[in-house]
């Protein structure tokens, strides 16, 4: 896979205290364990994960989660809006101030497809450090598919057949065919497909509220994603027929695993790790895409922040379940930033951020 690269610079003219942030990163020798953070800046979700290591692996000690909608109308016109940034820049200011806090000694914050498209993507960087002291990395797609495996592997299905890990994030969505021992991981083939919940959802919106409207906006997401999958699904096609292991990392995934597991309120401990049969998936899905947007807003774990975009997230499960026949879909309530804390704590090492493996 590719290394790092599209690394913002900070200005210098900058005033704010900086805050450590890595890109090649080498073992660190201290007397004590050190703290590290790691930032998700995505398409639709701004995530912060800090956490030290304990016997053998990484403990969690903090976390944040806030949407910002950054690619809103990015679609459209190819720049981060003015509101997007606001909300962006006070979220990461909070993740500042966490990262202060627990006094964090190596962090990494990266950004994904909405900064990469988006062609105010620099204004972004230089304002978030700026403001926060964050260094942003605006990460290629061959990174952010390398991350995500290196931070959800270890909850795939056990066995010798073909398998495959999914992101469907806001902006793009990557596919990963891996090999897995312990905790090792190659990735074999991979593809970067440029839709995610945002920018399909945007692509392709109800024209009215029927079902009638809703049924054609779905078959019209399902096509899109189908043709763009096209050429890694043919390659997909010589595993024909084997015992296919399939494992995706997402809101989407966690969502519709939610309501597969009928929780009342979301429950990441239920989730991560979880087996959810396939078929049971395309229900789900099918049911959701044929809701309203109220209806689904009334669903537990779904709500009104994520009513408007679950329905994009099951056209693209359902054109990956086409591509990947497995019998089940792996649930991971993990992924980028878990690949990061990984990659930052002693480079070359196998630090689990925890012990959980696939479970039924």
């Amino acid at each position: 896979m590719a290394t790092p690269t599209g690394c913002v610079r900070p200005p210098k003219t900058a005033a704010k205290k900086k805050i450590r942030t890595g890109g090649d990163i080498r073992p660190l020798a201290s007397a004590k364990p050190r703290t590290y953070g790691a930032i998700d800046l995505g398409t639709n979700n701004c995530r912060l994960l800090i956490a030290r290591p304990k016997d053998g692996e990484l403990v969690v000690i903090d976390a944040f989660s806030r949407i910002v909608r950054l690619g809103e109308g990015l679609h459209h016109n190819n720049e981060i809006s003015a509101a997007a940034m606001d909300r962006t820049v006070a979220a990461l200011a909070i993740c500042a101030d966490k990262l202060r806090r627990r006094n964090v000694d190596l962090s990494r914050a990266v950004a994904t497809e909405a900064c990469r498209r988006a062609s105010n993507a620099q204004h972004l960087a230089d304002r978030v450090y700026a403001e926060t002291g964050i260094y942003l990395d605006i990460i290629t797609a061959a990174e952010e598919a390398r991350l995500a495996v290196l931070g959800c592997h270890n909850l795939m299905e056990p066995g010798n057949g073909p398998a495959l890990i999914f992101d469907i994030g806001g902006g793009s969505t990557e596919l990963m065919h891996v090999d897995i021992n312990k905790h090792d991981v190659v990735i074999r083939d991979w593809v970067s497909a440029p839709w995610g919940v945002v920018s399909l959802t945007e692509h392709a919106p109800v024209a009215e509220d029927s079902l009638e409207a809703r049924r054609a906006s779905y078959a019209h997401m399902r096509d899109v994603t189908r043709q763009a999958f096209a050429e890694f699904a043919a390659r997909a096609q010589r595993h024909s027929g084997k015992k296919l292991r399939l494992l995706g990392t997402s809101g989407t995934v966690t969502t519709l695993a939610s309501v597969f597991l009928d929780l009342p309120r979301y429950d990441r401990r239920a989730v991560d790790g979880v087996s959810v049969p396939a078929q049971a998936m395309r229900d789900i899905s099918r049911r959701l895409a044929e809701a309203s947007l109220p209806d689904r807003a009334e669903i537990a774990c779904i709500g009104r922040e994520r009513a408007d975009l679950v329905v994009a997230g099951c056209a693209i499960l359902e054109s990956i379940m086409d591509l990947w026949p497995a019998e089940r879909v792996g649930v991971a309530d993990r992924g980028i930033r878990e690949g990061i804390l990984r990659t930052l704590a002693m480079a070359g090492r196998d630090i689990p951020v925890t012990r959980r493996e696939f479970r039924k």
